[in-house]
């Protein structure tokens, strides 16, 4: 089904079995423009996509449905919790979770929606990255996520070879980026970002020396606590972990492009002591410095 008007676009589409061993089909994309007091949902979908707003629904794939106009109420699981919605909301819609929503009828609202499912979202999801949580996400008005919509639009209208791989990989990318908007939304001390922005710089100009988290808050004027607080919700990892990330990466270039022993770095990049280098190292990538750097030696002979 392709419904085209300069209010709506709607695609439903047919995912061949060969395209489902990518491992992620989208069955759905568009986007419709509801105006204030007209009925909803339009009927204009199949029927195991409409639902009376009152009795609700439940879907066998996953929906991404992003709010950029207007105001209005959506309703899920089995509590019926309700969460008000505005302009810069995003759904994530799970199969087998009942769920219902609306505009406000005095206000309308602008929505677009892409649908999809396979093993790889399934296993994310398995993971716990969007489970006991909310499924409403504030992550704002975006363009970049507007665009990438409209592109998933333009590529279902086309149906050209290759088009559900396509789809597949702007599916991850609205994911994606809900997900880093959402994390990062209520972040908006921007003194603090450049603070931590700052403290980022000083850890990679200071590998080489002795330096603490501790150190660093007390050189930006800020309270560990407070620091280490920022640091996380900013970056998604603490202060000293990230520290450790950077040394690990200097290690690796260290043991490819330098003469060092293994005990040499370790020793210039501060670690406690060469046995802890190795059980940190192996712990993060699977080999020893030393088979590390066998094996890089080798794929370049």
């Amino acid at each position: 089904m392709n419904n085209k008007k300069l209010d709506q676009n709607i695609n439903y589409l047919i995912v061949p079995e060969e395209d489902e061993q990518w491992g992620l089909t989208v069955t759905t994309v568009g986007h419709q423009k509801i105006s204030e007091n007209n009925s909803y949902p339009p009927e204009n979908h199949p029927l195991e996509y409409y639902f009376k707003v009152e009795d609700g629904r439940m879907l066998n794939e996953y929906q991404l449905l992003y709010i950029t106009d207007g105001n209005g109420v959506f309703t899920f699981g089995p509590s019926k919790q309700s969460c008000f919605i505005t302009e810069g909301k995003m759904f994530f819609l799970m199969p087998g979770v009942w769920h219902t929503y609306k505009p406000v009828k005095d206000s309308g609202w602008n929505e677009y929606w892409i649908g999809f499912k396979g093993d790889i979202i399934q296993r994310i999801v398995d993971e716990g990255y969007f489970l006991n949580r909310p499924p409403v996400f504030n992550i704002g008005l975006n363009e970049r996520i507007v665009d990438l919509y409209l592109k998933a639009i333009e590529i279902a209208n086309e149906e050209r070879a290759g088009y559900q791989q396509a789809l597949s990989g702007i599916v991850m990318h609205i994911l994606g980026l809900m997900y880093y908007r959402d994390k990062t939304r209520d972040f908006e001390d921007e003194e603090l970002i450049k603070k931590i922005n700052k403290a980022k710089v000083i850890m990679r100009e200071s590998i080489y020396k002795n330096l603490f988290a501790e150190d660093i808050a007390s050189q930006l004027n800020i309270g560990y606590s407070k620091f280490r607080k920022a640091f996380k919700e900013l970056t998604g990892t603490s202060p000293s972990r990230y520290m450790l990330e950077l040394k690990l990466n200097e290690s690796k270039l260290l043991l490819t492009t330098s003469n060092l022993s293994i005990k040499e770095i370790s020793f210039s990049l501060n670690f406690e002591n060469s046995e802890y280098f190795n059980i940190f190292f192996k712990n993060k990538t699977g080999q020893t410095p030393g088979e590390y750097r066998n094996v890089c030696a080798n794929r370049n002979v």
